[in-house]
């Protein structure tokens, strides 16, 4: 049951009409999502702190929450809210989960504490300056909403999902609610069982952020290059969304279906198309929309890119003998920038399209992405991303642009990014491989040259914290260990993750000499291309701050030289991270435990050893096509 404690009376036309840019903090707004779904619309008065919060939430779902913290994503909010943004999405987690049977019924006590919510029926979050594209569809569906106009759910798919339509009653929009994704706790399909938070579909995806993803998807389609739809998130109010009963509540009074119920969801505008990649021959595919696709994927890292989730529309008659014209609009990226690197699937990656060489308009696009400006532009618009997804987000950007600079076709990029199947082991991919080598080369640095590395500053540590699971004990994740020299012919790495975690144990196992340091790092691969050396004020490209641009364009076939960097941002003040431990399962590699240092040097070094990775890949083909043995998902949502 989702209700509002809201003081004051918002009159707003459209979405983002009671934003405050321009006004001091008299007055500002936050919708606290609690970790079983239940939203709250909470108007706060200059200088209340996080304490005024829980104590709202106490007196409205009658529930202590002494025991629960309130987050915007890594951080947990320790009092001030002074930083946080108008109209900005919080969650309020238990700091330890409950192994009863039951859940504690959080619904109003009585109508004394009841209050609608007098927000609009949509409000947009997070985003500072919603486009007139975004604004109207919102003012589209508000009118439909109060003419009388209903949704429809969509019954395909493993979480909720509904279709909005304007006043003529044709579908303009389509709605999925973060608490009612698989296995959320009011998914409507029977995939329950998950807090929000919690590891999800995909281990590096957390339940109930993946409408994050979705509009970071959108965001980062510069120029609408890939053609995905508007989209945004919002806090939508309608009675068609679906909660399921609370378990051991006996006020089922409170639990009536029949009332309006507020969401965090995402809202993509609904495309009108044909058909799906699934239903349709891909050999008719233009070339130019497999590649910006492609191009898309790469730098998202999307998990999963199948066939259905690319809409097929027609658009005219056959042309030269390639079947008839159609366009392709990529939807569903839910399950993209994952935490840390795991098995992408790309759909594409065998169709002959793929296998054509970029245009020089696509060259010339790669080369202008800037995965600087992009993480900022994400922690401006998407502040509750957590910055384990923006680390993925650089690194498959860096991957790209010297990939594609380098020569290498979109279909060789997607193979180096995916891993394979020897037997009934899972391998390493080709991308995961040098991230490995190039974080141990950073480890030995750190272990052999402690007083070059210096002390990192206590403020751009992150807190770590295990995940809130009924199996937690499951999901310590071991510490990264001394790897020797990986090859892909290799025996199956992960299973020596567990040996090397042992051996780190044991003092004697580890490198204690120069001599060893020289010996490892003659074993690197030879004739790297040499990379300017680190600035003395570098300290990681994953934080806020200034920093040095990456967008000038290199020529194909050479690779560029640049170091991808940022001054780290000051967190809040009484703020700490809850950069939470992944399950190792879900990468053989992990990028957010690195400092700010030693994620600057990781890039470096990761980028020193791209242009043998290319040469031998190049080297492989030329000897003929290399078979991709691997396992697949087709998640629809």
């Amino acid at each position: 049951m989702a209700v509002a404690v809201l003081d004051r009376s918002f009159s707003s036309e459209y979405p983002g009409g009671s934003r405050t840019e321009g006004r001091q903090l008299s007055w500002k707004r936050v919708f606290v999502q609690t970790d079983n779904g239940s939203v709250l619309g909470i108007v706060l008065e200059r200088g209340e702190n996080v304490q005024a919060v829980k104590k709202k939430l106490q007196i409205a779902l009658n529930v202590p929450t002494d025991e629960s913290s309130l987050t915007f994503g890594d951080l947990v909010l320790s009092n001030d809210l002074s930083s946080i943004r108008n109209d900005s999405p919080l969650l309020l987690k238990r700091n330890q989960i409950h192994r009863s049977n039951s859940t504690p019924c959080l619904s109003p006590t009585g109508k004394d504490v009841w209050q609608r919510d007098r927000s609009g029926p949509i409000e947009i979050l997070g985003c500072s300056s919603p486009s007139s594209r975004m604004r109207q569809l919102a003012k589209d569906v508000i009118k439909a909403i109060k003419n009388g106009v209903d949704p429809v759910a969509v019954n395909s798919g493993m979480g909720g999902a509904y279709y909005f339509k304007n006043i003529w009653g044709e579908r303009v929009a389509i709605v999925k609610p973060t608490d009612e994704e698989p296995f959320a706790p009011n998914n409507p399909k029977g995939f329950v069982g998950k807090a929000l938070g919690q590891p999800g579909l995909k281990r590096s995806v957390r339940v109930g952020e993946t409408g994050f993803r979705e509009v970071a998807a959108y965001l980062l389609d510069h120029d609408h290059f890939a053609n995905v739809p508007p989209t945004m998130l919002v806090k939508i109010t309608h009675t068609v969304f679906n909660v399921n009963d609370c378990v051991g509540c006996k006020m089922k009074v409170f639990c009536n279906k029949s009332e309006a119920v507020s969401k965090i969801a995402s809202l993509q505008q609904f495309i009108p198309h044909d058909f799906d990649a699934s239903d349709h021959g891909t050999s008719s595919f233009p070339v130019s929309a497999v590649h910006r696709i492609g191009i898309l994927d790469i730098r998202i890292f999307n998990t999963d890119r199948h066939a259905g989730n690319l809409l097929v529309r027609k658009l005219g008659p056959k042309v030269d003998n390639f079947g008839e014209q159609t366009e392709l609009i990529p939807i569903d990226h839910g399950l993209c920038l994952p935490e840390c690197l795991e098995d992408p699937y790309f759909e594409w990656i065998h169709w002959p399209q793929a296998s054509i060489p970029f245009s020089e308009e696509e060259l010339d696009y790669i080369a202008r992405l800037d995965p600087v400006k992009d993480a900022e532009m994400l922690r401006m618009e998407l502040p509750m991303i957590r910055e384990a997804c923006i680390r993925v987000l650089v690194l498959s950007t860096i991957f790209l642009k010297e990939a594609a600079a380098f020569g290498l076709y979109l279909s060789e990029i997607g193979e180096m990014m995916s891993r394979q199947f020897t037997g009934k082991e899972e391998e390493p991919s080709e991308l995961e491989l040098l991230c490995m080598e190039a974080r141990k080369w950073v480890e030995e640095r750190e272990f052999f040259l402690p007083d070059e590395a210096g002390v990192e500053d206590d403020d751009d540590d992150f807190t770590q914290f295990p995940l809130d699971s009924e199996d937690s004990d499951a999901f310590e994740l071991p510490a990264f260990s001394k790897f020797g020299s990986m090859k892909a012919s290799s025996r199956n790495p992960l299973s020596k993750l567990d040996e090397c975690d042992e051996e780190d144990e044991d003092e004697d196992d580890t490198y204690t000499t120069k001599e060893d340091a020289d010996t490892l790092t003659n074993a690197l691969p030879q004739k790297i291309t040499s990379i300017s050396e680190l600035s003395s004020s570098m300290k990681g490209l994953g934080f806020v701050g200034k920093s040095k641009a990456y967008h000038t364009g290199v020529p194909k076939g050479k690779v560029s030289k640049t170091n991808y960097s940022g001054k780290a941002s000051e967190h809040q003040s009484g703020s700490r991270s809850a950069n939470e431990l992944l399950p190792p399962s879900a990468s053989f590699v992990k990028l957010s435990d690195m400092g700010p240092r030693e994620w600057s040097s990781f890039l470096d070094k990761f980028q020193e050893l791209l242009p043998s990775a290319f040469r031998a890949r190049k080297h492989t083909a030329g000897g003929g096509p290399r078979p991709m043995l691997r396992l697949g998902t087709s998640c629809q949502f």
